[in-house]
């Protein structure tokens, strides 16, 4: 079973990869799989739909739950605070927990909820013990700078998302400097960069399969949390291998200079910020 290593910030320790969740509904066979194999840091969410199929996993995985690193998310729907609390305690009931360790404000509102009023309700669901640590998803730098200016608590992570093909040096630069761990989802741009030829021959060369060459590549970064999900169980278990190895600088440069104009995936009208 593979050694996974850890970031630390504001008191919040996270599994360096996670098992992504979204989009895979019942996913209760997945998420035991997963954890059978090694991964200690669960991902879910409300909107997704995966809460209860992550809490059958985690169940059937024989895997105590103070070993698991768990993550949900609050969706853009329920930002008002009293809509905000039914959202955690609903989501604590399907994933049959009584905390998680790290809860996201899901996506930014767009119907004017203000951002004091969400964030506080975030704090008091850290300060009522019903999680660990406290993060947020999908803002811009102005939203995080607004954010942590309201919040009582500190920010742990932001989740975004990040990929060979999205230039994300702005929105990191600022994670760093505030001591905020990245999150990486659809670290694996959902399949669009399995047929890139640079991609291709870095893989080739190092005998290693191209979801492991970009997973490297994001955590060999530094401060980042690639959180990648498959249905295959073969390749569940073969991203977790990518700690045995290093990309050199000019790998790393060639993958870099693969970032699109367009290569954003996650961009909903009238729920996307304006990003950076």
């Amino acid at each position: 079973m593979p050694n996974i290593p850890t970031l630390t910030t504001h008191g919040c320790t996270m599994p360096q990869i996670g098992f992504g969740t979204s989009q895979l509904g019942d996913c209760g066979e997945l998420v035991a799989t997963a954890l059978k194999v090694g991964y200690r840091h669960i991902d879910t969410a409300w909107k997704y739909g995966s809460e209860k199929g992550v809490g059958a996993g985690i169940r059937a995985s024989g895997v105590p739950r103070s070993e698991i690193f768990l993550v949900t998310k609050v969706s853009h729907e329920y930002l008002r605070a009293d809509a905000f609390a039914k959202s955690v305690d609903e989501s604590l009931k399907n994933l049959q927990v009584d905390y998680v360790d790290m809860l996201h404000v899901h996506w930014p509102s767009m119907d004017k909820v203000p951002l004091a009023e969400t964030m506080g309700a975030l704090a008091k669901a850290k300060r009522d013990g019903l999680a660990r640590h406290i993060g947020v998803a999908n803002f811009n730098i102005a939203l995080l700078e607004e954010a942590q200016s309201v919040c009582l608590e500190p920010l742990a992570t932001l989740q975004a998302e990040y990929h060979p093909y999205l230039d994300q040096s702005k929105v990191l630069d600022y994670c760093r400097r505030h001591g905020m761990i990245f999150t990486a989802y659809c670290p694996l741009a959902r399949g669009r960069l399995f047929n890139d030829p640079v991609l291709i021959a870095i893989a080739r060369a190092r005998g290693k399969t191209i979801a492991q060459i970009v997973l490297r590549w994001l955590v060999q970064q530094g401060g980042i949390v690639p959180i990648p999900r498959s249905s295959n169980p073969e390749r569940i278990a073969q991203n977790l291998e990518v700690f045995d190895f290093e990309l050199s600088a000019d790998e790393i440069r060639r993958i870099h200079a693969l970032a699109k104009p367009d290569g954003r995936i996650a961009n909903p009208a009238g729920r996307a910020p304006a990003w950076d």
